[in-house]
């Protein structure tokens, strides 16, 4: 083997070259969920950019019955991030947006552009998981959490186990609602459009958090935590809501979700 040879079998891997798409609400509500992301992935190694250019991922409109709309979006956001190695959200529902619907929103080049493009898009804790094989940093004395499967992330792309292994990996216990796998009651559009059945289950859900004993429910995705902070806060519940990204990056500085820092 030559010189030349050997130093070239020695030499690091590239750093993974990840766009991390915000989210409208962690851009908008809960910009602390998108700078853990960020934080996290470059603590695993990654060469992380964040396109300014990035909108709505097109799921308001998709789920509304407006295709072209969506369709319209979707390209936007393709042609944004289609040249990244991975593209990572910390939300399994807009992830979920971009992996299974994106194709079937086109008919041939892009289509081939979607398929394409949705096999470089991950949820933050698979990515984190699965690709980096991530081990965030052990948190002494961590009090045990409960954690919520939001629906997109849980049946669209199998996001269950993976929160729950970094968590575990970080020293933090998740004691296990009864129905970890139950709509919280947002749903998007249906808790404007029916609230009285969202709010029941949404009631279901934090008697569900009581019953584990725990003070803090963490979830992947802010849809879910905000409807579930709002519900609890109107209520008089004192359960506290932050995304799971906040938990393993150490951020004890954010309040909780719909928390002020006086509460």
């Amino acid at each position: 083997m030559t010189d030349t040879e050997d130093t070239k079998l020695d030499s690091p891997s590239p750093p993974r070259r990840v766009a991390l798409y915000v989210t409208c609400l962690a851009d908008l509500m809960r910009p602390s969920a998108a700078q853990a992301s960020l934080e996290l992935l470059q603590h695993a190694g990654c060469d992380v950019t964040v396109p300014t250019g990035q909108t709505c991922c097109g799921q308001p409109s998709y789920n509304s019955g407006d295709y072209s709309g969506a369709a319209r979006i979707a390209q936007q956001v393709i042609e944004g991030f289609e040249n990244f190695d991975y593209v990572v959200l910390p939300s399994g529902s807009c992830a979920g947006m971009m992996i299974e619907h994106y194709p079937a929103l086109f008919e041939g080049e892009w289509r081939e552009r979607a398929l394409q493009f949705a096999g470089h898009v991950y949820e933050l804790t698979t990515f984190l998981l699965e690709i980096c094989d991530y081990h965030p940093p052990k948190q002494e004395h961590a009090k045990p959490v409960a954690y919520h499967d939001s629906c997109a992330g849980l049946r669209e792309l199998a996001v269950r186990s993976q929160p729950r292994r970094l968590l575990e990996r970080a020293g933090i216990e998740v004691q296990e609602l009864s129905q970890p796998d139950v709509c919280c009651g947002f749903g998007g559009t249906f808790c404007a459009k029916m609230p009285a059945i969202s709010g029941d289950m949404s009631d279901r859900k934090l008697k569900d958090i009581e019953s584990t004993g725990c003070d803090t429910l963490l979830g992947g995705d802010l849809g879910c935590l905000f409807a579930l902070a709002g519900r609890a806060r109107r209520t008089g519940n004192d359960v506290h809501f932050r995304h799971v990204a906040e938990v393993l990056i150490g951020d004890d500085v954010t309040p909780p979700i719909a928390e002020s820092e006086e509460r």
